[in-house]
């Protein structure tokens, strides 16, 4: 294959002047690489730092002891659910908003952050009824069954502690996703970034102190995780909040809420991509939820030991995550100025990139499994668990970076419906029926049967790199709005 086809986006004629030659679609120049690098790496940066206090959360509380640690890993994979919820429905206004930009269409940015504020209110208020009515039944679902009462009653007594202070957050959490995920639609992403960096700092300083009681303050251990969390948001929500006000640097601010008005036509086009957009991370986490119950039924231990493979994973993806993220900017802003042609070759560019950028950091996260558990205070067995499970998402490392990239390709050109079923069908149809299966009907060690469940992710590959090619993603959605 010498060239990639364009005839499914350009007509015939257009098409054998834009040819695409394979090795220019994979590798850009360094003006490219420059233009990635300064949407990147604030975002590399900022998620790193997140999830570094996350380790740290993780590691602090697991000096508690181990139901500590897996009360609160419990409660985090349910509110993983929560947060996916508030992307996935301000993805579909971002789809809109970097398409917006990429035209300069200041007014119709206003447009985007508007529907986010009234969705972010809704979403944010049915979280929290939820969380407080059935926070127990829902923490009980990843207590396995053998667990002593003992140990069953004390991590459910932690998740609730944990659960309703954490709650306070919600607030702050939403409102800074709207203002910062519009700044980075605009391809600003340097005060997101300075925002988090203080709110780490913040977290990790406060965790330190409310955790362990240090400095004659009190000791609350998994309460103070929550409640340096809680604080840490509200820093990075201010941060942002008055960084906004600067009316040069980000002009579709002004007066966004003045006049609260949202025509109805860009309501409804909105509306129609964020909904199945929010059903889709909501479904995609409920699935990762569901995957967790199943493995936990193999003891609390598990719990724990994914607990500290998935916090350490998250540190590594953050490179391909990131520039998943990127990849929908990047291509949503030429999609927007009708540069079809450029969009699709960033998006091969960005794909190659971030999939020689994963096989190395696998490569690295393979050879650093055996010594990263140690670092918990844990039992031997948690240990030796944590550092299989380690091995297993670095091997995966290639596959989930080619397929969240094909993600953000597909969802930049407003297939949402495509996404659904390439995303949270393939979780739901695939994923979650093996992992129930295995761990209930069979006897393999729950480190084979999670191998063989990370490995499904090769299917959405395959089914990922013919849409990708065919150009059915590649699309203007607001040059007629």
């Amino acid at each position: 294959m010498n060239a990639i086809n364009n005839e499914a986006f350009l007509g015939e004629e257009e098409a054998r002047k834009y040819k695409l030659n394979l090795r220019e679609c994979l590798i850009g120049d360094r003006k490219f690489y420059r233009r990635v690098t300064m949407v990147v790496l604030p975002m590399i940066i900022q998620n790193t730092l997140t999830n570094i206090v996350s380790l740290l959360d993780n590691v602090m509380v697991g000096q508690v002891g181990t139901v500590p640690m897996s009360a609160v890993a419990i409660v985090n994979q349910l509110f993983f659910v929560f947060y996916l919820c508030v992307w996935g429905s301000l993805s579909g206004a971002g789809i809109y908003g970097t398409q917006y930009y990429g035209k300069g269409d200041n007014e119709g940015m206003k447009i985007t952050i508007r529907f986010k504020t009234a969705d972010i209110i809704f979403v944010v208020t049915a979280a929290v009824l939820i969380f407080i009515l059935a926070g127990n039944a829902l923490v009980r679902l990843y207590i396995a069954s053998d667990t002593t009462p003992e140990d069953a009653a004390e991590t459910l007594r932690l998740a609730r502690q944990y659960m309703l202070i954490m709650l306070i957050g919600f607030v702050p959490f939403g409102a800074g996703q709207v203002l910062a995920g519009t700044m980075r639609e605009s391809g600003k992403t340097m005060l997101p970034m300075k925002a988090s960096i203080a709110a780490m700092i913040v977290n990790f300083v406060f965790n330190a102190l409310l955790i362990f009681g240090l400095f004659g303050f009190p000791e609350l251990g998994v309460a103070g995780a929550a409640v340096a969390t809680v604080i840490s948001r509200f820093v990075e929500f201010t941060i942002i909040a008055v960084g906004s006000l600067d009316r040069e640097k980000y002009p579709f601010f002004k007066g966004v809420l003045k006049h609260f008005r949202i025509p109805r036509q860009n309501f409804c086009a909105i509306f129609m991509k964020s909904l199945p957009l929010m059903i889709n991370e909501c479904m995609w986490a409920l699935g990762m939820a569901v995957l967790l119950q199943c493995y936990s039924v193999r003891g609390l231990a598990v719990i724990a030991a994914m607990n500290i493979s998935n916090t350490i994973s998250q540190i590594f993806n953050e490179v391909f995550i990131s520039l998943g993220n990127s990849t929908a900017i990047i291509c949503g802003q030429e999609l927007g100025a009708n540069r079809l042609v450029e969009a699709r070759r960033c998006s091969w560019r960005i794909m190659s990139l971030s999939i020689a950028v994963c096989i190395g950091l696998g490569t690295i996260l393979f050879m650093l499994a055996p010594f990263i558990p140690h670092i918990y205070n844990v039992e031997p067995e948690i240990k030796k668990m944590a550092s299989g499970f380690i091995r297993v998402l670095a091997v995966c490392m290639p596959v989930n970076a080619f397929a969240n990239i094909a993600y953000f390709m597909i969802r930049s050109g407003g297939r949402v419906f495509i996404t659904i079923l390439f995303d949270s069908c393939f979780t739901w149809l695939a994923s979650v029926p093996a992992a129930y299966v295995l761990a209930h009907f069979t006897t393999f060690p729950v480190l084979m049967i999670y191998l063989f469940v990370s490995l499904l992710e090769l299917g959405k590959c395959f089914v990922g790199f013919f849409m990708v090619k065919k150009g059915i993603w590649v699309r203007n959605i607001v040059e007629n709005l």
